[in-house]
């Protein structure tokens, strides 16, 4: 069996092909041929170089910058000066009259009454009700990094949070650019009824009070005006503590340095280090990959090497995917059939939370004859899918007379944790229970080995709009993400692991207690690899 035998009523195996695929593993046994297998999330890009606490360590200058951010903004002392200081009363009539002009109502009560009068730190960025009621957040996701038709640079809003690459040192400069680009230029916008020429104001939505109650009715029939204005002051702060807390000609060369190497240069890293370190696996399961990195992969060297196959029904929004590559000598015909929507269909309940391209699930045949079940799944943040899809893979498998008597090898980023909280998250160790029940096993073996199984070490810095997010530059470990959430599973009776290891430097090693992404490790999570042996009985 392929280690899918665990429902109760498996349809009976097709003997002729059950005798075939057990034949070929005794040729892959007897020939000595092994699986070596990689799976990696290799993470979506992200907008924002600032997000998370990086290790850089040839330039102090980052740590002493991030460290200065987080005191300004956990203890500002006489910092913390009045709104109107930094977005002044001449900025704010320049903006009420762009806005009024477009045919939106003042705001102008708002400002005066209230926001000009609030303290930047206490008063404004740590203002819980200002995050829970959207008003700064909603502005700078649907801004922050818009996608444009005919270019392969996003527009990037005018502020310290994302890829702009024009000059901040002054709130002068900064004001000029902010507001031409939300009320002037025209961009060129993919959207699901073609391209259309939106300026950025117009991308905004109305936020609701059935959706953010904490809104009032008042500020709901102005929140465009409303969100736009508190969207300026944020940018404004973070543009005015940046050039109090550094200079502009420290903190923006590092800035650019960032963006280069984690944004630009994001989807280059990573297929240098596929290339360079994991082209001799025959198996290598992704996670979150852009339709434009699956287009780099198939034209570039990697292609030549594997068969890269992505989901039929790819995810043009998220624009994030599974993806398996089969090298083409292990697996000379590639893949046979795309299985997704047969594992879909296996969901005991409609709800699990998974999205489009978060699975894919295909058949192949090795040179030696096995009949192959490869999958690759990104699962939910917080881990609550995960064990539904792989009941769902088994289901599929036991309930089809051929996939019954294939091999099975699952990759899959399991967001599972080391602190289970029931119902809320997916416990690592619960999971691990899971893959037994089906006569699985995980390259980690029959219990992971804490830490030693940790594939994510992540923290937020202070330079994110989420400020209940934050971590201390002291507390990275203790309020980050770090936790074992990357898994190879394959079935229990047909194979063991001889060697596995993880990877967080592109070099086949992994630095425990390190931080990461680094500029030259470009993902969250770290590579999982191992090499399977088949037994020989």
């Amino acid at each position: 069996s392929g280690g899918a035998g665990s429902f109760l009523d498996p349809v009976k195996s097709d003997k002729a092909f059950a005798k075939g695929a057990h034949d070929s593993m005794l040729a892959m046994a007897s020939a000595g041929r092994k699986l070596t297998i990689a799976t990696w999330n290799i993470a979506a890009i992200n907008n924002n170089p600032f997000e998370y606490w990086l290790t850089i360590p040839d330039n102090p200058a980052y740590e002493e910058l991030m460290i200065n951010v987080e005191k300004f903004l956990d203890a500002p002392g006489d910092k913390d000066v009045s709104v109107s200081n930094v977005f002044t009363d001449d900025m704010f009539g320049e903006l009420d009259k762009q806005m009024t002009d477009i045919g939106w109502p003042s705001v102008r009560t708002y400002w005066d009454d209230d926001f000009k009068k609030r303290k930047i730190i206490s008063g404004f960025m740590k203002d819980p009700l200002l995050g829970s009621k959207r008003l700064a957040s909603m502005p700078d996701r649907v801004t922050n990094t818009i996608n444009v038709d005919g270019s392969p640079e996003p527009v990037c809003r005018p502020t310290v949070i994302n890829m702009y690459g024009g000059d901040l040192g002054t709130l002068e400069k900064w004001w000029g650019e902010w507001k031409t680009f939300m009320f002037v230029n025209p961009l060129k916008i993919k959207t699901t009824e073609g391209i259309e020429e939106s300026i950025p104001y117009q991308l905004l939505q109305p936020i609701k009070k059935s959706k953010y109650p904490d809104i009032t009715k008042e500020e709901e029939t102005v929140s465009l005006p409303l969100q736009t204005m508190c969207g300026a002051i944020f940018d404004a702060i973070l543009v005015h503590m940046m050039n109090t807390v550094s200079t502009p000609d420290v903190w923006q060369p590092l800035k650019s340095n960032m963006v280069e190497s984690l944004n630009k240069k994001k989807v280059p890293h990573t297929l240098e280090i596929l290339e360079n370190t994991y082209a001799e696996s025959d198996i290598i399961t992704l996670q979150e990959v852009s339709s434009s990195f699956i287009d780099q992969a198939q034209s570039g060297n990697l292609g030549e090497k594997f068969h890269v196959v992505s989901p039929k029904d790819l995810d043009a929004v998220r624009d994030q995917n599974s993806v398996i590559f089969l090298n083409k000598k292990t697996f000379p015909g590639g893949k046979i059939k795309e299985i997704t929507p047969l594992v879909e269909d296996s969901f005991e309940n409609a709800d699990v939370p998974v999205s489009k391209g978060d699975i894919l699930a295909i058949t192949t045949k090795s040179m030696d004859g096995v009949p192959f079940v490869i999958a690759s799944f990104h699962g939910d943040t917080n881990g609550l899918a995960t064990k539904p899809v792989l009941d769902a893979i088994v289901k599929a498998m036991s309930n089809d007379k051929k996939l019954s008597n294939h091999q099975l090898v699952f990759g899959l980023d399991a967001n599972t944790y080391e602190t289970e909280k029931p119902g809320k998250n997916q416990g690592v160790m619960d999971f691990v229970s899971r893959i037994s029940h089906h006569n699985l096993a995980s390259c980690w073996g029959e219990k992971p080995k804490i830490p030693k199984s940790y594939t994510t070490y992540n923290a937020r810095t202070y330079l994110q709009p989420q400020l209940n997010k934050a971590c201390k530059s002291t507390e990275k470990r203790e309020c980050g993400d770090v936790n074992p959430k990357d898994f190879i599973i394959f079935a229990k009776d047909a194979f063991s692991v001889e060697k596995m290891w993880k990877d967080n430097t592109g070099e086949k090693k992994y630095i425990e207690d390190m931080a990461f992404p680094t500029l030259t490790f470009p993902s969250d999570h770290g590579i999982l690899a191992t090499v399977l042996k088949p037994k020989a009985s």
